[in-house]
């Protein structure tokens, strides 16, 4: 029986496994969860944004949300705004908000949007979210009861201080044992499964199943088993970062309610607005662009956005853009930067790490035979997530009608789109992105999102087949729908720092 499971590795996504894994299985039949993490190795902690999903996740580990917005430095997240990814321009911008189009598969939205409102962008037209994020305001009221929404949210939060505030409750409230210690070494049992882990100063852990946290060295996963990386460079081209904290410049400042991606010359920025600070970072592809031509389009965004000309030296961030080519091999599984990373365009990867303890969570095997079983449909599935996860960051780059650097003109080339979503781009040419394209349960991103950045971005599809004639009645009800409920929502809802001034005094009502 599965009955003891040893995390190696803390920070976002060694805690949330270990709290996902505690909370729902700890009381119902002795399992030992145990936590091993480095004394000496600091988390990456640049800015983070997450997915609606974190609500629920917090919610199945048992944390207030009220505590984890005076510990985590957290705020609201509404969405995404894009700027100058269509042609470069100043004006050029369109959202991607985190709620569906009112009417969404009652009616086709899209064509009749394109054949009768084609001069509002379509996210404006269909979804009442964007002018919220217009007008800084927050997803709820303050007394919208913990995790509720008025309008669906994630947040953005300080990652350092929430391995912190994760690690605290899975310590104080779930009872994870902690070690906090260096691994030299790997035990194995004589048919290649992991039997122990070798400390530095708490000798041999053994354990039934090993989860590898390690972050990009993916000691257990990577090293010790020897799975490859699938690399995705070919793909999609970024592989730096350089991150850098920028204070407000008062107290009150307001605080964005969505992530802000301004797109380069051979890169993108995110401008993620929290409670003390902004994290800003420049995403970059060192085979277009140097090291110092990359601080420089920093600094000048940081400038050009109200920011001041003296920053601090900004961090250096590398990666190799892929995922493992399987992530649970015999008794070891890789969840979080050890699994792989792409560039964080979307916020994929802590939404990665969420389905992931999710998944392990409610498939635990309880036998070492089940666990091969378990084993074959995790990969499946997370092959099948980073697939989809790299298709729908594609579609930003080859949409794009940039042709002024050689890194856009590269991204928007055919020939480096995967098959599969060259595929859906020649479907809709004529149709709408639908949910039959993404016919999954669990999807990574619905086809509202795709349809979202495809008609953000400019595309049109050509929709020969004549539409009902009721259609386009029920479309303006819905347009009118999104219309009052802006009107009705920017009348009361408060601002973000209103708002998260109220929780830090005054907590929200629990659920």
């Amino acid at each position: 029986m599965l009955r003891r499971i040893v995390i190696v590795g803390g920070g976002s996504a060694g805690w949330m496994t270990a709290g996902l894994i505690a909370a729902e299985h700890r009381a119902a039949g002795g399992l030992q969860v145990t936590l091993i993490e480095s004394p000496d190795v600091p988390a990456i902690g640049v800015g983070e944004g997450t997915w609606p999903s974190m609500r629920d996740t917090l919610h199945r580990i048992g944390v207030s949300e009220s505590d984890f917005f005076r510990e985590c430095d957290a705020s609201f997240k509404q969405g995404s705004r894009f700027n100058r990814w269509i042609d470069g321009g100043d004006n050029d911008y369109y959202f991607h908000p985190f709620v569906l189009p009112q009417g969404y598969g009652e009616v086709n939205l899209p064509a009749q949007w394109q054949a009768r409102h084609p001069q509002i962008p379509f996210a404006d037209l269909v979804s009442f979210q964007p002018h919220l994020c217009t007008q800084g305001r927050a997803p709820k009221q303050a007394q919208t009861p913990e995790y509720a929404a008025v309008a669906n949210y994630g947040y953005h939060l300080d990652a350092g201080k929430f391995g912190l505030f994760l690690r605290k409750h899975c310590l104080e409230k779930l009872g994870v044992h902690y070690v906090p210690d260096h691994v030299v070494g790997i035990n194995s049992h004589q048919n290649g499964d992991i039997a122990s882990l070798q400390t530095q100063k708490h000798g041999a852990l053994e354990g039934d199943l090993f989860i590898d946290c390690t972050g990009m060295q993916s000691l257990l996963l990577g090293q010790h088993y020897g799975i490859p990386l699938i690399p995705q460079q070919h793909v999609l081209y970024n592989d730096s970062a350089l991150a850098v904290q920028i204070p407000y410049p008062a107290d009150e400042h307001p605080i964005a309610s969505q992530t802000s991606s301004t797109a380069q010359s051979a890169g993108w920025i995110w401008d993620i607005g929290l409670p003390t600070r902004r994290g800003i970072g420049h995403v970059y592809a060192s085979g277009y662009i140097s090291d110092d031509q990359a601080e420089a389009e920093l600094r000048a965004y940081i400038v050009q956005t109200g920011g001041p000309q003296d920053i601090p030296q900004p961090r250096k961030l590398t990666f190799d853009p892929g995922y493992r080519e399987k992530f649970w091999h015999r008794n070891c599984v890789a969840i979080g930067l050890s699994a792989g990373f792409i560039e964080p365009l979307e916020a994929s990867a802590l939404a990665i790490v969420e389905m992931s303890a999710a998944m392990l969570s409610d498939d635990l095997p309880a036998t070492r035979e089940a666990m091969d079983i378990v084993a074959r449909r995790f990969n499946e599935a997370f092959t099948y997530r980073w697939e989809r996860v790299i298709d729908f960051l594609k579609l930003h780059y080859v949409l794009s009608k940039r042709r002024d650097t050689p890194y856009w003109r590269d991204n928007t080339d055919p020939a480096q789109t995967p098959e599969r979503l060259r595929e859906l781009l020649t479907l809709w040419q004529h149709r709408a992105p639908s949910r039959s394209d993404f016919y999954r349960i669990e999807e990574v991103f619905p086809s509202a999102s795709y349809q979202y950045i495809l008609y953000g971005m400019g595309f049109r599809s050509n929709f020969s087949r004549a539409s009902k004639p009721q259609e386009a009645g029920m479309a303006d009800g819905y347009f009118q729908e999104a219309a009052g409920l802006t009107r009705k929502m920017l009348g009361a809802l408060p601002d973000n720092r209103t708002l998260i001034n109220h929780i830090k005094r005054h907590g929200l009502q629990k659920i």
